[in-house]
């Protein structure tokens, strides 16, 4: 319902910050018609709108400090309702979130990259150790904010994408948009329909969005 006045606000070039806290089908027992599947995507394609969905406190910390920078355009942070673990605890003097993603595990020649936002990329990280457990290196990136990643320069864009044999997406929503980090080979774990009522963890659980599927597709893809 709030799609029209935050398109208004990135036309205007007005810095409103949306916080909209009920960001995937995260949200449980409230069912489908209180769960976001297409959201995030019609959001992100609203022009000059930086719309942020962080994996934790620190990334939520240096989201909304982008937000509170850019004068000239709307922000909004998508923000789950369930507990989640700390994707990072180091310091950083860089805002690490400004380059709309990063790389948060690296590793040496790797054959899996698996991309992910918000409350998807604990799943991710759990998925890269269960790679890594089955002698397969695999690499994660965080992606906060797709229309940032898309301001910076090439050849930071192609080193974050970088030259993996397979490429994974997680997020709970649907896959536009995604495309752009996987190419249209890469495999998407995510929502094709609309949610439904259960606990979030039944739901990720009936929707295939766990680190299990990741490493499945991901040696799928590799055999």
């Amino acid at each position: 319902y709030c799609r029209p006045s935050i398109r208004l606000a990135a036309l205007m070039g007005i810095r409103v910050i949306h916080v909209l806290t009920h960001d995937s089908i995260g949200l449980g027992e409230d069912g489908p018609t209180h769960q976001p599947v297409e959201h995030m995507a019609a959001l992100r394609a609203i022009p000059n709108l930086m719309m942020f969905r962080p994996a934790d406190a620190t990334e939520t910390v240096e989201c909304w400090q982008i937000a509170l920078e850019h004068k000239d355009r709307p922000s909004g942070l998508a923000l789950t309702r369930q507990n989640l673990t700390p994707a990072r605890t180091d310091y950083e003097e860089k805002n690490l979130c400004s380059f709309g993603a990063y790389e948060l595990v690296s590793a040496s020649d790797a054959k899996v990259s698996i991309f992910a936002s918000g409350s998807e990329v604990e799943i991710a990280l759990k998925a890269q150790q269960m790679l890594v457990q089955k002698d397969i290196p695999a690499r994660v990136v965080s992606v906060p904010c797709f229309e940032l990643f898309f301001e910076q320069p090439e050849a930071y864009r192609e080193a974050i994408i970088g030259s993996a044999a397979v490429n994974i997406a997680v997020e709970a929503g649907i896959r536009q948009g995604w495309d752009s980090f996987i190419g249209s080979d890469g495999t998407f774990i995510g929502m094709k329909s609309f949610g439904a009522s259960a606990p979030y963890k039944e739901l990720y659980q009936h929707f295939g969005i766990t680190p299990e599927a990741v490493v499945a597709a991901a040696e799928a893809k590799l055999a």
